[in-house]
């Protein structure tokens, strides 16, 4: 499919933080992408509940673009409740022909982490009578706002990069692709040993021990 000189692209932060988010910084960087000569449509899903307007605004988009954080292996609550609310209106009210992107990030190290929440919203796609275009599994999430500054070509971030390039051709022609799963070019040792210093440091800013980190909570006396 060729690409359109005008487009309304949807662009959805399903963070539930309000801000500073890393869904946020990987938005702000595609919009660079994909902005020019298109109209972009951003709302931020943060409760559990969407306007009409909200609804109505996204139903007038030529393709949605999904980025949100890995929650348990699948999305979180509130996204759900929101992805309900649109299954309800897409698959009953007549519309023009919807692609979806989703973009999710996630702690672990490896990106293919993401590929369950990935077939989440390939099945909501279908329930909801929209068209899956692609998604983009990104590990090592924590790394994405900490070159979000630099250039494509640093190392670190080349992987991130050309998923967005990638990712946004796609979004511009609104095609189909397959799934694609990176990490940062970072060693997976490292990674992990710097996400062990940042758990110390935030559990003794709350007046915690480093030992409290493997305790244990037992519910066996807990009531009601």
């Amino acid at each position: 499919m060729k690409g359109r000189l005008y487009m309304k692209i949807g662009l959805i932060n399903g963070s539930p933080k309000q801000r500073n988010s890393v869904s946020e910084t990987i938005i702000s960087q595609l919009k660079g992408r994909i902005e020019k000569g298109n109209q972009l449509i951003e709302l931020h899903f943060r409760t559990n509940r969407l306007s009409d307007q909200s609804i109505g605004q996204l139903a007038s988009c030529d393709c949605l673009v999904f980025a949100f954080p890995l929650y348990v292996d699948g999305i979180p609550s509130h996204l759900l409740a929101c992805l309900r609310q649109l299954e309800d209106y897409f698959s009953k009210e007549a519309k023009k022909e919807l692609r979806v992107y989703c973009l999710v990030n996630c702690g672990f190290y490896e990106g293919e982490q993401t590929a369950i929440a990935q077939d989440i919203m390939k099945n909501w796609c279908k329930r909801a009578t929209l068209s899956w275009g692609q998604g983009i599994g990104i590990g090592s999430g924590g790394m994405v706002q900490s070159v979000a500054n630099a250039g494509d070509d640093f190392r670190l971030k080349r992987n991130f990069a050309r998923a967005l390039d990638m990712v946004s051709k796609n979004i511009l022609s609104l095609s189909e692709a397959e799934n694609v799963y990176i990490n940062f070019n970072f060693p997976r040792l490292l990674y992990k040993l710097c996400g062990e210093m940042g758990w110390r440091k935030q559990i003794k800013n709350e007046g915690l021990k480093v030992k409290d980190l493997n305790r244990q909570i037992d519910l066996g006396d807990s009531k009601g």
